[in-house]
């Protein structure tokens, strides 16, 4: 009997699309963080990248509208990665990098209605709201990406202005995010500047409005007591 609940539970878990969405995002995280910076590596990221692309449009497309808008996004988006990575060419990574902040603004707008909206927390709302908080670190590392496009030298990378590629961008985001902020990586123009602080801000308000949704679960403590009370 423990074993069929068990079993249940699990199923229900995997079928849910916002846990297959966090679970695509923390693997992203790790190929960035611990594949090697070569061919096969790049290879490898591209993949995950891939994957996330779809866990994105299978979690948000829950109407014909937001799938349609999703996957013409996430299409174009693989299909300027494609030529980038083929040719060599930066203006073709840079539309992909366009494409897919696209992509994931939409998700996080989504994700965000989607997890406060006034009705009971569910398993599924939470791996939502833990996939939109990375997924804001994704979608700003894209910004960042594309501010270092269009303002070349807007980074300090370890004590010398450089191009960001997308490892440091999302480890530049991650650490704006969780406001840990090393040091290693520094915004140096105006624009990176103004990316960081809204990505702070952002960060900020979600974690609070998370935990007062949250608190808003549950009744007050006195209402319980009376509802105790016979």
């Amino acid at each position: 009997m423990g074993m069929h609940a068990t079993r249940d539970a699990g199923l229900h878990i995997f079928s849910q699309r916002c846990f297959w969405l966090f679970a695509v995002l923390l693997a992203l995280i790790g190929a960035v963080s611990f594949v090697p910076a070569t061919d096969h590596g790049r290879l490898m990221v591209s993949g995950v990248n891939m994957l996330l692309l779809i866990a994105t449009v299978a979690a948000v497309g829950r109407t014909t509208l937001s799938f349609a808008v999703g996957l013409l996004l996430a299409v174009a988006a693989v299909w300027f990665q494609y030529l980038g990575l083929w040719h060599d060419s930066y203006p073709d990574l840079a539309w992909s990098w366009m494409f897919s902040a696209a992509l994931y603004f939409m998700s996080t707008a989504y994700l965000l209605r989607y997890v406060f909206q006034p009705r009971i927390m569910t398993q599924d709302k939470l791996f939502g709201a833990a996939a939109t908080y990375l997924l804001i670190g994704v979608l700003w590392a894209y910004l960042y990406a594309i501010v270092g496009f269009f303002y070349p030298q807007s980074y300090m990378i370890i004590g010398q202005p450089g191009r960001l590629v997308y490892a440091d961008a999302l480890y530049l985001s991650i650490t704006v995010l969780t406001s840990t902020g090393f040091g290693d990586v520094t915004p140096l123009t105006r624009q990176a500047r103004g990316l960081c602080m809204i990505e702070q801000i952002t960060g900020a308000l979600f974690v609070a409005i998370l935990i007062a949704r949250l608190a808003g679960v549950y009744p007050p403590r006195e209402s319980y007591i009376d509802d105790l009370t016979p």
